[in-house]
């Protein structure tokens, strides 16, 4: 079969959406108003189709938008965030998704970007494309009577003060209070005016619709919002009448320790509930350890989460800091074209550039941005034979100077 790849015009978008839906299990039908909403958002030039030549069905989907990732050290830098990457079953193993990931990095690196990056649905398929897992996260179930916290102490223990807000009141304050949070945390992405409009039920889409949410900011004595979590509680009761909840967690976001702890401590003294799942989080996350007894929390889920592609590797190593001292000469492989070539990384000064000079280590750009956010080991990748030794000592050098004390983390799904 021949299929032609190319951006999408709008009056191709119900087609389109109709690829997304069917490509991911959610729907074949599109209505009139998810095409609304789309269209209100989309931005055209970044929304790729393969248009088969015969039927000129759209079979497969593709689009892009405009990101900032927080690194190490604190710099946003900008990307492109890949989603919504989708091949109808019928038209798969013929390279559709190949040829829109070469547009879209060849128009990346027209724009600037200096790093592509996206949510992996499944494991093999993006590092043949340079992508590597940059963060990971874990669940956690909290099995709140086991916790040791007394559950008739609602309040923070620190002078600080939990309420009870509505969707409006989310609006007005979350967007100001996760700025402040992704500031400091490697691997958080910006959210726009349609993600707190999406979290919030003012707009929703027919397959995923809006279903009613708790939320509690948590203010210091200072009277300063300092965390917000976002929350439902099933509907659970045995035979006896006993209630037997759980509580989901869907967002939370904590600026210190003291906000952390108040949160969590809330969550578990809530009435009828049994349960807490903490929804994703960092795999360094502090809750278990902010429990009496941690063993009161199992981890439920682990897994790779933001893949990063490098595009500009000069810029993205100088963007960010590093925790030690070192100079290393990477020399970086890449199949697409954009990262390949020979480096040499200051981290004393940050810097970062092109030279002629022999490698000290070699590495693929899929190992490069799974290095890059601070959470791989260059030590365990040069034991599953991901990375190269030139130089005896690299791999140690590059493990001091990569690694964060901090594990990175991404809250956000895309």
């Amino acid at each position: 079969m021949s299929a032609d790849v190319r951006p999408i015009a709008e009056s191709e978008l119900p087609d389109w959406l109709r690829t997304v839906n069917t490509g991911f299990l959610n729907t074949a039908r599109v209505t009139d108003s998810d095409v609304a909403m789309r269209a209100k958002h989309n931005d055209f030039a970044r929304t790729q189709g393969a248009f088969d030549s015969d039927t000129g069905r759209c079979v497969a989907a593709f689009r892009s938008f405009a990101q900032e990732l927080t690194v190490p050290g604190g710099a946003a830098v900008p990307s492109t965030a890949i989603s919504n990457v989708g091949v109808l079953p019928t038209h798969r193993r013929q390279g559709l998704l190949t040829r829109m990931m070469a547009a879209e990095f060849a128009a990346a690196g027209a724009r600037g970007d200096v790093l592509a990056t996206l949510i992996a649905a499944e494991y093999p398929i993006y590092g043949r494309y340079g992508f590597g897992p940059a963060t990971h996260l874990a669940e956690w179930e909290i099995d709140v009577p086991r916790t040791g916290l007394d559950r008739r102490l609602s309040a923070p223990a620190d002078g600080g003060r939990i309420d009870l807000v509505d969707e409006a009141e989310v609006r007005q304050i979350g967007p100001e209070l996760h700025e402040r949070l992704r500031a400091r945390t490697p691997g958080a992405v910006n959210r726009n005016e349609r993600w707190w409009n999406m979290s919030t039920g003012l707009e929703e889409i027919s397959y995923r619709p809006y279903r009613d949410k708790f939320f509690a900011v948590y203010r210091t004595a200072a009277g300063e919002v300092a965390g917000l979590v976002t929350y439902r509680a099933d509907d659970h009761w045995t035979d006896a009448k006993v209630p037997q909840n759980t509580v989901q967690v869907h967002d939370l976001l904590a600026l210190t320790p003291q906000a952390e702890r108040a949160l969590w401590q809330f969550l578990c003294s809530i009435d009828w509930v049994l349960k807490v799942r903490t929804g994703y989080r960092a795999p360094d996350d502090l809750v278990p350890q902010l429990l009496p007894d941690p063993r009161s929390a199992r981890i439920v889920t682990a897994a790779d989460f933001l893949w990063v592609r490098v595009l500009d590797v000069v810029r993205a190593l100088g963007a960010r800091t590093y925790e030690a001292p070192g100079e290393l000469v990477l020399e970086v492989t890449d199949a697409s074209g954009p990262a390949a070539g020979r480096y040499r990384l200051d981290a004393g000064t940050g810097t970062c550039e092109r030279t002629g000079a022999a490698a000290d280590l070699r590495l693929d750009v899929s190992v490069l941005g799974s290095l890059y956010l601070g959470d791989a080991s260059a030590v365990r990748l040069a034991a599953l034979g991901q990375v190269t030794e030139e130089r005896p000592g690299a791999v140690a050098v590059a493990d001091a100077v990569f690694r964060t004390a901090r594990r990175p983390w991404c809250p956000d799904i895309f």
